[in-house]
């Protein structure tokens, strides 16, 4: 027998008891998460197992030459199950076009940043091919993780020798002497051998490449670029459609000691070719003397959404081949950007040029960002509007504006000092 003075701490010990046992079945219960029963399913197919997996299904390893899911096998899938696949592909015809890149190995993780937000931006709705071109053998590691991540087929291509070499015509004792005293004058890559193989071949080889051969669309794209509103349409098919030849997002004057002859040079070539320049043009935009001097106004070609009509076509070939044969490229500076200006600004009517206001594009210190802020409330810009280079001194978007005859935005001014 249990003492009368223990029996009331009996009864509390017997309290205390249960209520350690309740709390315990509590807190490792079903009411925290932790179901009464467990039911497995397949990751792969989304169906229900009977009993659980013996193990975890691994993702296969990725294949050189895997071939990839075509944007209109996505849309057969959505329309089939009633709604889109993750990553949202827009059903719609494509154009035959593809992303292009110029890049080292070395700068595989600053482009692989660029793709990814292409990729989000834009080309998850649209799965358009990606071209790789390297003067150097791609690394198995670059083509490992570029590939895993673009939404279309990657391609992998090496810059032939000759499109990365000095041509026979060319000076070479001449073009150092010329590198080194623009590095002693501190002009931005003056004394880079391998900038002026890239500009020269941006300008009259890229579009040679055997990988491009089969397209007629091009959209450039340069390692630790950002994209900054969503794009919910087909840059492509908006060029096609409305018989545009070259659209561009920045403009910007050039530095004058890089390009010392290139305009006198293009004035040589016009008087050869008159019947290349096409009516209608958009001289106003690089000339204000009417073609006297060059203003140094040119599209920043890093982005280029463009047609590889114009660059195979005779007025094109000839101007630039032309312009090599001068060895401006290596006695001078010229890039690439104010050769295709020129070009297009010449031998096309105005209204097949297009300013793509709408992208939000990022390069380095400058940037376009739409003005309208429903705009870019309503396509998700992260852009900061005060960044708009467009109407800056330094940028020709004036000029440009001028030459098409365009309205500006009504608050532009606010954007131009």
């Amino acid at each position: 027998m249990i003492p009368r003075q223990l029996q009331g701490k009996r009864t509390v010990y017997g309290v205390v008891a249960a209520v350690v046992i309740w709390a315990l079945f509590f807190y490792s219960g079903s009411f925290l998460g932790a179901p009464a029963s467990v039911v497995y399913v397949d990751s792969a197919t989304g169906q229900v197992l009977a009993q659980k997996p013996q193990q975890v299904a691994q993702k296969p390893p990725v294949q050189e030459n895997a071939p990839v899911q075509k944007p209109q096998d996505s849309n057969l899938v959505a329309q089939e199950q009633g709604t889109a696949p993750g990553d949202c592909v827009i059903p719609g015809p494509r154009a035959n076009a593809t992303f292009v890149t110029l890049a080292r190995n070395s700068e595989l993780y600053d482009l692989v940043k660029a793709i990814r937000n292409v990729e989000d931006r834009f080309n998850r709705k649209f799965h358009y091919d990606w071209v790789f071109l390297n003067d150097e053998p791609f690394t198995d590691e670059f083509k490992r993780v570029t590939g895993s991540i673009v939404s279309g087929t990657a391609k992998y291509g090496l810059v032939p020798k000759e499109h990365w070499s000095y041509p026979d015509w060319i000076d070479q004792s001449k073009a150092a002497a010329s590198r080194k005293k623009m590095k002693e004058e501190g002009i931005i890559y003056g004394d880079l051998e391998s900038y002026r193989h890239m500009c020269r071949y941006e300008s009259g080889f890229f579009w040679r490449h055997p990988l491009m051969n089969e397209y007629e669309w091009y959209w450039r794209v340069e390692p630790g670029i950002q994209i900054h509103c969503d794009l919910d349409y087909d840059l492509f098919r908006y060029m096609e459609e409305n018989n545009k030849v070259y659209g561009f997002t920045i403009t910007i004057h050039e530095f004058i000691k890089t390009i010392p002859t290139l305009w006198d040079r293009t004035k040589e070539f016009l008087k050869e070719h008159p019947e290349h320049v096409a009516e209608n043009n958009l001289m106003e935009f690089i000339s204000e003397d009417k073609g006297e001097t060059y203003n140094l106004c040119h599209f920043w070609s890093n982005f280029e959404v463009a047609s590889l009509k114009f660059w195979r076509s005779k007025a094109y070939t000839e101007y630039f081949d032309f312009l090599d044969r001068t060895g401006g490229f290596f006695y001078e500076r010229w890039g690439d950007a104010p050769v295709h200006s020129i070009a297009a600004s010449l031998f096309l009517p105005k209204d097949k040029i297009h300013f793509f206001e709408d992208v939000g594009y990022n390069h380095g210190v400058y940037t376009q960002c739409p003005l309208n802020e429903e705009f870019r409330t309503n396509h998700k810009c992260s852009c900061d509007p005060e960044s708009d280079f467009t109407f800056r001194p330094y940028a020709c978007g004036k000029q440009y504006f001028k030459a098409m005859g365009l309205e500006k935005p009504p608050n532009w001014e606010k954007y131009s000092t």
